[in-house]
């Protein structure tokens, strides 16, 4: 007789169907796990044996085998461990063999039965849920689990010994509840950078659209203070995408106490990054910094320090709003919707261009500097700008009048109620800023006078703006005019979203 438990195994953030079959035999005494287990999954036999005895379990002296299958796909992880000790227990007849039918079941085994969290637990109890399925998970998992619905049967216990009180009915277990991180913690205010206007213009903007944009500026003159105060002028994550961020942040194991945040991720990794580190991959083929920004921000600071071959490998990602890792025997694709906010020296010293300093090796630091990050790169970039120095004058002014996040944020939030509300007329699915908007709609819905057309005609055959930078001036340009609450695109919108490309193109 076979008894059966399902389970899953993540390929991304994807729940794929694990049927965990056990078979109890005549034999010598064996215990054999096969179905393509990785090293943790091929340990729980020692777990599993240990926790089972704290129960007050002893395993029969016959030859057990484990079948994981689909054989034919790789299994990882340690939430292998319940499903595998519970099919176990209905095979020996600790529970009744039906106790377990329209559950999913996922757990990791302490030696003294207690059951620990595990990563993924979210898409696990997504997937249950769409299968019309409960759940069985840890304790710890539980309120991350509790988001999948109010109407999904979950089961999370605190040891194996509570659990099978709970599949027996002598103890059930309370259902577990979702919580919410606390947002009380205060994120930097725009208040508190002093001068730099066209800096604060140009954030505003790139938030209102979702744009990406370059900071370049001599060391010191506030880039990364500019950029760490973006998230507190961006609105707060939908249900649809705090659900997509936080299935992420759950195969990640970063979702402490499965309590869920609807505040955007910002993600700063440090130059070293390997490729793995930033787009993704390694030996688990586990998620990147550009997917853990998701819905997000992902801030690359001291941009030519990266490795060309790391940065070039975000020019998908950035493109398609997707990561696709292929390995010979996986393909696995990640959502990696960024806003990519960069910053940057103009030379390697810092100092070119800067009022009463002068660079050593004059240009060719900047060229050879600069040169560092691939056009194709710059190309996805809407906004560059430049970020001078701040003067003893700004300093010393009072910072009394400078416009609080708040008052920023509520402009940024009426523009993208803007956006979201046309694309929803014109059916794009998908798409709820102009920075995602594609070029088909984005041209209808700019649709430039003649005025407009002679200027970017003009500016296109100046600066050998390419098909994509068009576009991209044509998504600044309507960010512009939703920011003024405008219906139409203008003249003036044309020309500042202009400036901001020619501003990349010259430089």
């Amino acid at each position: 007789m076979v008894t059966r438990v399902q389970t899953v195994a993540f390929q991304g953030i994807e729940a794929v169907p694990v049927d965990v079959q056990v078979q109890i035999a005549p034999g010598l005494p064996k215990f054999l796990l096969v179905g393509l287990p990785d090293k943790a999954v091929k340990e729980s036999s020692e777990r599993v044996r240990a926790a089972l005895v704290a129960s007050g379990l002893g395993l029969p002296p016959k030859r057990i085998t484990i079948n994981l299958a689909p054989a034919d796909l790789p299994k990882e992880g340690s939430h292998y461990d319940l499903p595998i000790a519970l099919g176990l227990m209905a095979a020996i007849g600790a529970i009744p063999t039906d106790a377990l039918d329209g559950y999913l079941v996922l757990g990791e085994l302490g030696l003294d039965g207690r059951l620990a969290a595990v990563n993924g637990t979210l898409p696990a109890a997504i997937a249950a849920h769409s299968r019309d399925m409960g759940l069985i998970c840890p304790a710890p998992s539980g309120p991350e689990a509790a988001w999948a619905g109010e109407d999904i049967d979950i089961v999370a216990a605190e040891s194996l010994l509570a659990l099978v009180n709970h599949l027996t009915g002598h103890q059930l277990a309370a259902r577990p509840v979702a919580i919410r991180a606390p947002t009380n913690t205060l994120l930097p205010d725009l208040a508190d950078i002093r001068g730099q206007q066209v800096a604060r213009r140009a954030l505003e903007v790139a938030a209102a659209g979702g744009h990406n944009m370059l900071m370049i500026g001599p060391p010191g003159a506030g880039k990364s203070m500019l950029a760490t105060r973006l998230p507190s002028i961006l609105p707060p994550l939908n249900p649809r995408e705090l659900l997509d961020v936080s299935m992420i942040q759950s195969i990640a194991g970063e979702l402490a106490g499965g309590a869920l945040s609807d505040r955007r991720p910002f993600r700063a990794p440090h130059h070293s990054a390997s490729m793995a580190a930033l787009v993704g991959g390694g030996l688990k083929v586990r998620p990147g910094e550009v997917s853990m920004a998701h819905n997000g921000v992902l801030f690359l600071d001291e941009l030519p320090e990266f490795s060309p071959q790391v940065l070039d490998g975000l020019r998908q990602p950035l493109e398609s709003g997707e990561t696709v890792i292929a390995r010979a025997n996986a393909r696995i694709s990640y959502p990696s919707r960024v806003q990519l906010i960069a910053a940057m020296n103009p030379c390697k010293c810092g100092m070119a261009g800067t009022p009463g300093h002068t660079c050593r090796r004059g240009a060719a630091c900047a060229a050879d500097y600069q040169g560092r990050v691939s056009g194709p790169f710059l190309d996805r970039i809407d906004i560059r700008i430049d970020v001078p120095a701040v003067s003893a004058a700004d300093m010393i002014a009072p910072s009394a009048g400078a416009e609080s996040s708040a008052q920023v944020a509520l402009r940024v939030k009426n523009a993208r109620e803007r956006q979201r509300q046309r694309y929803l007329e014109r059916g794009v699915v998908g798409a709820f800023t102009n920075a995602h908007a594609s070029a088909t709609i984005i041209e209808a819905v700019v649709n430039p006078d003649r005025e407009s057309q002679a200027l970017l005609l003009q500016a296109a055959e100046r600066f050998s703006l390419s098909a994509r930078a068009y576009h991209r001036v044509l998504k600044v340009a309507r960010t512009l005019a939703d920011l003024a609450g405008a219906e139409k695109v203008a003249r003036a919108h044309i020309a500042e979203a202009l400036s901001y490309r020619i501003n990349m193109q010259a430089g």
